[in-house]
């Protein structure tokens, strides 16, 4: 449901506010449209985020999380947590003796 690079990214963004589409584009600007429209399809598709259109001229369309969607982003904080706290550290930040994930057995 959250695999990819953007929809965490994405859910962190609406977790904050309802927004639209172009606030989504501005707010996480290294992602394509394509890939925007793709990306929030399947995450309405799932029941994590809720697409309002509103009867305006021209049509305004909203999107929010879900209750579905506060679950699972409360699930990943802890995760997100981790990630701050080891950032930057890459293969060169393993102690010596332990093994490393592109390296069996510490070799």
């Amino acid at each position: 449901m959250i695999g990819g690079k953007w929809k965490a990214l994405l859910l962190w963004q609406i977790h904050k506010a309802p927004a639209r589409f172009g606030e989504l584009k501005r707010l996480v600007p290294d992602i394509s449209e394509k890939m925007l429209i793709q990306q929030l399809r399947e995450m309405e598709a799932d029941g994590i985020v809720h697409r309002e259109v509103f009867p305006e001229v021209p049509p305004r369309v909203e999107y929010s999380i879900t209750d579905f969607g506060i679950e699972l982003d409360n699930a990943l904080i802890p995760l997100a947590r981790w990630g701050k706290q080891h950032a930057g550290r890459g293969a060169e930040g393993q102690r010596p003796g332990k093994a490393n994930a592109h390296t069996p057995h510490g070799l």
